[in-house]
């Protein structure tokens, strides 16, 4: 599992603005309908395989309810989301445990973020390769706010795998419906399993404009190659860090807070779209090979794919 806070403060307490977009709803993201109802985030976001989403929620919960001053505490929402890895996974053994999400949750640091087939990516495939979590960001100029956008991604779905417009799952031979067209001994990739994508920025927006950010990382995950298949559940889930743009719990009935006008969006837009497909691609080309539950998932082949980037002109010789 993977859990990721938006501050290292009480989120009950602190919320931060958030907005889910759904793309595909295959899938079992909990938490969702509070935060699309009211725009804020109460508890970090944990990510982890289809059939442990429970006991990853009723861990954090446990453990959050025993933090100083929840004691009171009677409702909260944790929004825990999932792909599914039962093929290297034993996922009906539902092997998340409450000592798992605790160590995730205290472990929890800022700073360089552990790619490929670590935490909720262990066990994950991604155009029928080793798949795996997946970091990028994007910083832009001063002339347009200066503000930051990084996305993390649990990549576990299928299609056909373009990096930088070079068809590289193509060349491959691994590609979603080849079967269809070139019957082989291998079992079909039908493209299923599902992409979580996590978008973080620290611009003052709140969860309307939050809501369009996410929808726009869908664009970045369509540039990889995907088409959303039938069985595969791609959320989005985006917040702000900004403290100005957070409703605190108060005595006043309303609050003024900071929130970036619609016509300043566009560059944190483009941000979103390019970080998001880099974070793909990074987790495809960190991940190793894996032996697992049902046998073996193989890393994306770096050096051939590279040849297929030069070929097609997209990285040099």
């Amino acid at each position: 599992m993977t859990v990721i806070l938006p501050h290292d403060g009480n989120l009950y307490d602190d919320r931060v603005p958030a907005a889910i977009y759904v793309a595909n709803g295959f899938g079992k993201l909990l938490g969702i309908t509070q935060v699309d109802e009211l725009g804020e985030l109460e508890t970090p976001i944990a990510l982890t395989c289809t059939l442990c989403v429970w006991q990853v929620a009723n861990a954090m919960v446990d453990h959050l309810l025993a933090q100083p001053g929840m004691d009171e505490v009677r409702s909260i929402n944790p929004v825990v989301g999932e792909t599914n890895d039962g093929f290297l996974n034993d996922i009906r053994s539902r092997p998340i445990k409450p000592e798992h999400v605790i160590s995730a949750l205290v472990s929890a640091r800022s700073g360089f973020v552990e790619e490929g087939a670590v935490g909720a990516g262990t066990g994950t495939r991604a155009f029928g390769w080793k798949g795996g979590i997946g970091t990028s960001s994007r910083v832009l100029p001063a002339a347009l706010g200066g503000w930051t956008v990084g996305v993390l991604v649990q990549s576990n779905f299928g299609g056909i795998l373009e990096i930088m417009g070079a068809p590289v799952g193509v060349e491959l031979g691994r590609y979603l419906f080849r079967d269809t067209l070139e019957p082989s001994s291998e079992p079909e990739d039908r493209g299923d399993g599902s992409i979580m994508i996590v978008a973080a920025t620290d611009a003052p927006i709140t969860a309307r404009n939050l809501h369009r950010l996410a929808l726009r990382s869908v664009h970045g995950l369509a540039r990889t190659g995907s088409p959303s298949t039938n069985g595969s559940g791609d959320y989005v889930i985006a917040f702000s860090t900004a403290e100005g743009a957070r409703r605190r719990f108060g005595e006043e009935p309303t609050r003024t807070i900071e929130d970036l006008r619609n016509d300043g969006m566009s560059a944190l837009f483009e941000a979103a779209v390019e970080a998001t497909e880099e974070a793909i691609y990074n987790s495809l080309f960190k991940a190793v090979t894996v032996d697992g539950y049902r046998g073996r998932v193989e890393a994306l082949p770096i050096e051939r794919t590279l040849q297929v980037l030069q070929e097609h002109g997209v990285v040099g010789r």
